[in-house]
C-alpha cells in the first residue's frame, strides 16, 4: 500500500478537532468553514490509509485506536515545526520594535504603573501598546494576534496555542457597603444567594457557560471592574474584589469585608501568556520577570 505525505496543515486540522472536541469547534479556532475540516480531516485519512475518528453514534468525533496511535506524533510534527518557527524568528530578532501587552484588570494598578514606568525608561525605543482586558478576552487578544505578551488569570484553563509561565497572585475578597445584610456577623449559610452578586463578566466566548465562584442566582454582570467597585461602595450588591483594590476603602469603611460561609474569596493567580510560536525578545522576557518582582514585593 502507497501512502501520501500528509501536510501540516492537515494535521493541524486533526490537532484542532482533537483538542476543541468537535468539527465546529476546530473550524472557529481555525477560522475556517466546517466543510474544509471536515475535508481536512478525510484527506489526511486517505493519505495515511486510516480511519482517525469513530463518527457513528456519537454527536462529537471520537478518536479511533488507529487515531490514539497516531495523536502523539502528529503532535510531536507540530510542536517540532513550531520551534523551527520561532527559532527562526530570533534568528532575525533583536530589540522588539514594538510590542503588544495585554494586562488583565485584577493586576492591581499600582503594579502596572511601575513596571511600564520602568519599562519606559529601560527601553525607550520600544513602542508599547495596551490593552486591559478580563477573564478570557486576555488570551483572545493573543490568539488573534492583537498581543505578543498577557498578564492573565486562571480561568483560561490549559489552551495548546499558549505558554504560559506562574508570576504571582492576587487575594480576591467579597466585600460590601457598611449596613449590607451580609455585612452582619454569623451570616447563615445559604444568605448570600439572596442578595444581588455583582460579578465581572467575560468579553470574550472563552468562557461561555461557565461561571466563577457566582453564588446567587441575583447577579448583575459588568464588563467593567472600575464600575462594579462603584455600584459595591454604592451599596448595590456585593462581590469579590482585588483586596490591593479596596485597602483604602476597607480602611475608610466604605467597604466591609465579608465573613460568608461559603467563603466565595480565592487567590487569584496571574500568569504570564504568550503564543507558543512566538520567541520572547529581550523587552518581553524583562517585563515577565519585572512583573513577577513586583508582584512578590
Amino acid at each position: 500500500m502507497k501512502l501520501g505525505d500528509p501536510t501540516l496543515d492537515h494535521l493541524r486540522i486533526f490537532l484542532a478537532v482533537v483538542e476543541e472536541g468537535s468539527f465546529g469547534g476546530a473550524a472557529r479556532r481555525m477560522n475556517r468553514a466546517v466543510s474544509a475540516i471536515s475535508y481536512g480531516i478525510a484527506q489526511l485519512e486517505a493519505q495515511l490509509a486510516v480511519i482517525l475518528f469513530d463518527r457513528e453514534g456519537s454527536r462529537k468525533p471520537v478518536l479511533t485506536p488507529e487515531g490514539e496511535g497516531l495523536l502523539a506524533e502528529a503532535r510531536a510534527v507540530s510542536d517540532d515545526v513550531d520551534a523551527l518557527l520561532a527559532k527562526t524568528r530570533s534568528l532575525h530578532a533583536g530589540l522588539e520594535s514594538n510590542l503588544g501587552l495585554v494586562i488583565d484588570v485584577m493586576m492591581p494598578g499600582e503594579v502596572t504603573a511601575r513596571v511600564l514606568s520602568d519599562f519606559r525608561a529601560m527601553f525607550p525605543t520600544v513602542a508599547l501598546r495596551l490593552r486591559v482586558e478580563g477573564l478570557g478576552a486576555v488570551a483572545q487578544c493573543l490568539l488573534d494576534e492583537d498581543g505578543q505578551l498577557a498578564i492573565g488569570g486562571p480561568i483560561i484553563g490549559e489552551d495548546p496555542q499558549l505558554e504560559r509561565q506562574a508570576v504571582g497572585n492576587v487575594d480576591l475578597i467579597p466585600v460590601a457597603a457598611p449596613g449590607h445584610p451580609l455585612s452582619a456577623p454569623d451570616v447563615a449559610p445559604g444568605e448570600s444567594r439572596k442578595h444581588l452578586q455583582l460579578v465581572l463578566s467575560d468579553r470574550s466566548s472563552r468562557t461561555e457557560g461557565r461561571e466563577f465562584s457566582v453564588l446567587s442566582p441575583l447577579t448583575w454582570r459588568l464588563g467593567d471592574l472600575g464600575a462594579k467597585h462603584s455600584l459595591l461602595k454604592e451599596g448595590l450588591g456585593w462581590g469579590n474584589m482585588p483586596r490591593e483594590m479596596v485597602a483604602g476603602d476597607l480602611a475608610e469603611g466604605r467597604l466591609v469585608e465579608l465573613d460568608l460561609p461559603e467563603k466565595p474569596g480565592d487567590q487569584y493567580t496571574l500568569y504570564a501568556l504568550w503564543r507558543r510560536d512566538t520567541r520572547l525578545g529581550p523587552a518581553t522576557s524583562w517585563l515577565i520577570d519585572a512583573f513577577r518582582e513586583r508582584l512578590a514585593a
